[in-house]
């Protein structure tokens, strides 16, 4: 299959706020309020991402502002206490930056941002540059496609492929990002392969079917 899935670099966003490790604490909170961010990719030299500082890595300065935390606390929140007390993205950071490349498929970005509790990615190519920035939101946008267009592709790369006529003949249509492959088919077993294709198509939200055999007239 040709047609998917999309990449990185197909959604993400170009044009980055970053930083680098000698921004100020305010200069941090600045730039994230004009630029409406939660997180800032730290660079360095031509633009090597060395870290990402985060508004979970700002908020212990307030929470720590006037507490004196016991001893299990200090023991408990070292990590926390220690951010509490930085001035620099270089202090905040957390380093290394966990990051995707341009040419990871959306389902890969996903799976990332969600075992690690992250809502954005800095984007970086293979000398570790960065190039982008791909967001939840960034990886929601496929499911903008057209009906049609993702109709055409699923008639291309699995209709087209397990039920070739004039062996079977199904008809795709698609709406509300809901695919249904309804007619007749030579090989019922083929069902579970065409969903499982069907649904890695980039847009899709369900597959539903309405196939019969149809053995071909000798």
């Amino acid at each position: 299959m040709h047609g998917t899935p999309h990449v990185v670099s197909d959604v993400m966003t170009r044009t980055v706020a970053t930083v680098d490790r000698e921004t100020s604490f305010k200069e941090i909170v600045r730039t994230m309020q004009e630029r409406k961010v939660s997180a800032l990719p730290v660079v360095e030299g031509e633009g090597q991402v060395v870290g990402v500082v985060s508004e979970a890595d700002l908020l212990p300065k307030e929470e720590f502002r006037d507490s004196d935390p016991d001893r299990h606390t200090q023991l408990r929140r070292l990590s926390d206490l220690a951010k509490a007390g930085a001035l620099t993205a270089g202090e905040l950071m957390t380093s290394p930056a966990l990051t995707v490349s341009p040419g990871a498929t959306l389902a890969q970005a996903a799976r990332t941002m969600a075992r690690a509790r992250v809502k954005r990615l800095p984007v970086v190519d293979e000398s570790g540059t960065l190039r982008g920035v791909v967001s939840r939101a960034d990886l929601l946008k496929v499911f903008l496609r057209d009906d049609e267009e993702m109709a055409e592709e699923v008639r291309r790369e699995v209709v087209s492929y397990l039920f070739p006529p004039p062996s079977s003949s199904v008809w795709t249509e698609v709406r509300g990002g809901v695919v249904k492959l309804s007619g007749h088919v030579r090989d019922t077993s083929l069902v579970p392969v065409a969903a499982r294709l069907a649904r890695a198509v980039e847009g899709v939200v369900d597959v539903e079917f309405d196939l019969s055999a149809h053995e071909p007239s000798s």
